[in-house]
C-alpha cells in the first residue's frame, strides 16, 4: 500500500472493481487510491486482489509486471505469477486491501474495523471518498415484473442493503460518496408500515440530507433543491461508452465540502459494437451435448437458421476457419474513439478470456437467423419474426402479447450494446453477436471490452463467474470520467 498525500478510497459492494478501476486511473493514478474494498463474491474478491496487486507493481515500476502478460497468455500459471519478483509482496499486501465479506449487520465491526485500519496509512483520510452501488436485483425494472408485488420482494435483504451504505457514511462521514444503482430505484416504493408507499429514492435522499450530505447529479448543473429524480440517471452512451447503460448515480457532498460549483460530465461520442468488437478472433460455439459436436455439424445448423433470412444459407465452414476459443491478436484498426484508446492501453494485443460458449442446436439455427435478419433490416427481431419452426417452445411464443418478446437480441454492428447486465451468465440469448458466419452469443471478452474494461483485465472464476463479474460492474471508462469530476471538485 502507497497511502501518503493519495486520496483514499473504500469501495463497498465492489464487485470486480469497475468503479474502482476508474477512479484508481484518474491523473495515472496521481490522485486517487484504493484503501478497502468489500464484496461478498469470493471469486470477484480474487478478481480484486489481482487488479490491486498490480496496480501496486505498476505505482512503483511505472508499468504492468512482464510476468502478468506471460500469465495473460498462458506461459506462466497463476500460482507462479504471484509468487514472482516484486507480484509476491504486492499480492500479500491485496489481501489487507480487499475484504471478502457480505455486508449487513452481523458484519459490521469486522467492515468498521477494516476501515478504520486502512485508512491509517493515509494523511488524508478525512478526505476519503465513498464508492459503491447496493445490489440492485430488487430495484430492477425487470426484476420487479418478474416478482410481481410478492411478500418475498418486500422482505429481500437486496431491497434494503443501502441501509448498510448509508451506516458507512453515519459512522465514517466520507467527504464525497458516489452510490451507483438501476433506474427502477426512482420508481420502487416501500410499503413497510413507517413508511407505506413512500418513494425508496426520496427516502434515500432524506436520509442522505439528513446525514449532512447535499446530494447532487453528475449530468445537470442545477441546485441540490432544484433537481428531478430523473437528473441523477446518467446514459452512458452520451459519454463515449459504447453501451445504453442507464443508471443512477449520486454525487453526495459532506457538508462543510459544499460550494455552489461543481463540474459534470462531458458528452462524447459512443462508439459502435463494431468499433470495440469487429476486430476478435472470429469465433464457433460449441454444439451441446458435446458428442455431437464439430464444425460440419454446427456449420450445418447454422445454415439451417440463416436459410429462413433474407440472404439465405451462409455456405460451408472454410476449413481451419474459427474455434471454440482464440487467444490470438486483436486487430484493431480505423478511428481511436476514447473509449478504444482506454481498453487498448497497456494491452499486448491478445483476445484473453475469448472462448465461446457452448448452445444447443436450436439456439444457433435462432442466432444465426436473428443475426442475419438484423444484417438486412438494422434491427433485432422480435419473437413475431421467426419462422415458426425456429420459436422457442414455450406456451406463450405464438401469442399475440408476448412477454419478454426480445428474448433473443442482437448487438447490432452500428450502435452501441444494450445494456450487459449480470443475466448474460445465465445464457446469452439478450447478447447475440452481429456476425451470422459466427452464430453464437458474446465472449467475456467481447462483454468486457463493451463494458470498457482494459484488454488486460482478468476475470477470477470459471467462464459462468466471468460473465457474472462483468455484468455486475460499473464501466471502468465512465467510473474514471466520473472520478475525474470528483477530483476537480476535490482539488479545487
Amino acid at each position: 500500500m502507497v497511502g501518503g498525500s493519495l486520496i483514499p478510497v473504500v469501495d463497498l459492494f465492489a464487485g470486480p472493481g469497475g468503479l474502482n478501476e476508474g477512479f484508481t486511473s484518474v491523473s495515472d493514478g496521481r490522485t486517487f487510491q484504493t484503501a478497502a474494498s468489500f464484496e461478498m463474491d469470493p471469486v470477484a474478491c480474487q478478481t480484486l486482489r489481482l487488479r490491486s496487486a498490480l496496480r501496486t507493481v505498476r505505482a512503483v515500476e511505472g508499468v504492468l509486471p512482464a510476468v502478468y502478460f506471460d500469465f495473460l497468455e498462458g506461459r506462466l500459471d497463476f500460482d507462479r505469477l504471484i509468487d514472482h519478483g516484486s507480484m509476491k509482496a504486492a499480492w500479500k499486501d491485496a489481501d489487507s486491501e480487499v475484504f471478502n465479506v457480505e455486508l449487513g449487520p452481523d458484519s459490521r465491526d469486522v467492515t468498521e474495523c477494516a476501515i478504520e485500519r486502512s485508512l491509517r496509512a493515509f494523511e488524508r483520510r478525512d478526505d476519503f471518498v465513498l464508492l459503491g452501488g447496493p445490489p440492485c436485483q430488487a430495484y430492477s425494472l425487470a426484476g420487479r415484473s418478474r416478482r410481481g408485488k410478492s411478500a418475498d420482494f418486500e422482505a429481500d435483504v437486496k431491497h434494503f442493503l443501502f441501509r448498510e451504505y448509508l451506516h458507512i457514511i453515519r459512522e465514517f462521514k466520507p467527504a464525497v460518496f458516489v452510490m451507483e444503482n438501476v433506474k427502477g430505484l426512482l420508481s420502487s416504493t416501500h410499503s413497510r408500515s413507517e413508511s407505506r408507499g413512500n418513494r425508496m429514492f426520496d427516502l434515500i435522499l432524506s436520509d442522505m440530507v439528513a446525514e449532512g450530505y447535499q446530494v447532487r447529479s453528475f449530468v445537470v448543473q442545477k441546485g441540490p433543491e432544484e433537481l428531478e429524480p430523473r437528473d441523477y440517471i446518467i446514459r452512458s452512451e452520451k459519454f463515449g461508452v459504447p453501451q445504453k447503460r442507464h443508471r443512477v448515480i449520486l454525487f453526495g457532498v459532506r457538508e462543510d465540502r459544499q460550494r455552489l460549483d461543481s463540474r459534470v460530465l462531458k458528452a462524447s461520442e459512443a462508439p459502435s459494437v463494431r468499433h470495440m468488437i469487429e476486430g476478435f478472433p472470429p469465433l464457433r460455439s460449441r454444439l451441446r451435448p458435446l458428442r455431437e459436436d464439430s464444425p460440419g455439424s454446427w456449420g450445418k445448423h447454422r445454415n439451417q437458421g440463416a436459410s429462413h433470412a433474407p440472404g439465405g444459407p451462409l455456405g460451408a465452414v472454410p476449413e481451419g476457419w474459427g474455434a471454440p476459443f482464440a487467444s490470438g491478436r486483436i486487430k484493431d484498426e480505423g478511428d481511436d474513439l476514447p473509449a478504444r484508446q482506454w481498453v487498448r492501453k497497456e494491452s499486448a494485443g491478445s483476445a484473453v478470456q475469448h472462448e465461446a460458449r457452448g448452445h444447443m442446436a436450436a439456439d444457433i439455427e435462432r442466432y444465426a437467423y436473428a443475426s442475419r435478419y438484423a444484417l438486412e433490416y438494422e434491427s433485432s427481431p422480435r419473437l413475431r419474426h421467426y419462422p415458426d419452426r425456429l420459436l422457442p417452445n414455450h406456451k406463450n411464443a405464438r401469442e399475440k402479447h408476448v412477454p419478454f418478446a426480445d428474448r433473443f437480441r442482437v448487438q447490432a454492428w452500428g450502435e452501441p450494446s444494450t445494456t450487459i447486465v449480470s443475466h448474460i451468465s445465465k445464457d446469452g440469448h439478450y447478447y447475440i453477436h452481429p456476425d451470422p458466419r459466427q452464430a453464437r452469443s458474446l465472449t467475456v471478452r467481447e462483454a468486457a471490452r463493451l463494458q470498457t474494461f482494459p484488454d488486460n483485465y482478468f476475470f477470477a472464476g470459471n467462464r459462468t463467474e466471468q460473465y457474472h463479474q462483468v455484468g455486475n460492474a460499473v464501466p471502468p471508462f465512465l467510473a474514471r470520467q466520473i472520478g475525474e469530476v470528483v477530483e476537480g471538485f476535490m482539488e479545487a
